[in-house]
């Protein structure tokens, strides 16, 4: 899932990073989910944060995503102006064998 959102009261980047950092490690806390910074890091303003949950339910998952949209919108460190998600399920993926490495034998 891509969120982003509007940093209105930003002065800088450091500000911005303050915020971005924030909102990432309370995420990873509360929902042990990735979370990083996908976009728009030159601009003050605008944070683009990507967001990754896996689970063998897609329910869950689905569940988990909107658990931490809501969260990111009552932490209120900015205003959530776009929010985009996708769902990958890798048991309908085709896969190819994978290349032996020296290392691995």
């Amino acid at each position: 899932m891509t969120m982003t959102l509007h940093l209105g009261q930003g002065e800088s980047l450091k500000a911005k990073r303050k915020v971005v950092r924030s909102i990432g490690d309370r995420v990873r806390a509360r929902f042990n989910a990735a979370a990083a910074e996908v976009g728009g890091q030159d601009l003050w303003q605008r944070i683009e944060l990507g967001f990754a949950v896996c689970g063998n339910e897609t329910a869950h998952v689905d569940s988990q995503l909107d658990s931490i949209r809501r969260f990111v919108e009552r932490l209120a460190l900015a205003e959530v102006v776009d929010v985009r998600r996708e769902l990958i399920n890798l048991k309908e993926m085709t896969w190819a064998p994978a290349a032996q490495s020296d290392w691995a034998t």
